[in-house]
């Protein structure tokens, strides 16, 4: 499943009165897991910056007087995200924000119904705790310390994780983790058998078997975690 972690900076709060965007930033996901695939956007509003924007994200009108319109990245965007789901940290707000974009331009807005807003997650997750972008990265324990003003891709990036942490964290990553506290309860739950059990593996499917881990490169996940060579049946216990 491919999903596109998204973010915008704009001049302020509402479309309805003139505001524009002015960053976008995504993070591309397959299966929860990055890519490092992103996009990276700065865009002209063609107006001037309001104080209180300026003091989010330190974007001036004259840094981006030379760059490019709305329009003049619009398909650059919609490419990048194509028909994958936008993850968003409160999705209507940016969602009407590109949708306001995409109407001056006369293309089709974006229906919220491909939005997952990690907002909400977070709130049915978190009931009654703060959940800004900075306190979702303090509870789950990721560095935003880069964080000194707001930026769409740097924005992306961690709500990328934060994200992978509201869906139930290591696991969404495929790490083989084990705690302290579940390695000590699986060591008390082991037993060591009266009689050990026959082996049943022969010398041909360990022969087989170790055809399939070399086809797999020196990478292979399985390399990590093989601690000792397979034992043919009547070469020992297993």
């Amino acid at each position: 499943m491919r999903e596109i972690v998204l973010d915008t900076e704009t001049t302020g709060l509402d479309p309805r009165n003139g505001d524009r965007i002015v960053e976008i930033g995504g993070v591309e996901l397959l299966n929860h897991i990055p890519t490092g695939r992103t996009i990276h956007l700065y865009i002209n509003p063609e107006r001037d910056m309001p104080a209180e924007a300026f003091a989010v994200h330190g974007l001036s009108t004259e840094f981006l007087a030379d760059k490019p319109r709305f329009a003049d990245v619009a398909a650059t965007l919609l490419d990048f995200i194509a028909d994958a789901r936008l993850v968003i940290h409160n999705a209507s707000f940016d969602l009407a924000f590109l949708n306001a974009e995409l109407s001056r331009c006369g293309l089709p807005p974006i229906p919220f119904e491909r939005a997952v807003d990690t907002l909400m997650l977070a709130r049915r997750r978190n009931p009654g705790a703060p959940n800004s972008l900075d306190a979702l990265c303090q509870r789950y324990g990721i560095d935003n310390s880069r964080r000194e003003k707001h930026g769409a891709l740097l924005d992306s990036e961690l709500l990328a994780e934060v994200y992978i942490e509201l869906l139930g964290g290591r696991q969404a990553r495929l790490e083989l983790v084990e705690t302290e506290q579940a390695g000590a309860m699986a060591a008390a739950m082991v037993r060591p058998r009266p009689q050990p059990l026959p082996p049943r593996i022969t010398a041909a499917e360990i022969e087989a078997h170790a055809a399939f881990v070399s086809s797999l490169g020196g990478e292979a996940i399985w390399l990590r975690y093989r601690t000792a060579d397979l034992k043919p049946e009547g070469g020992g216990d297993l």
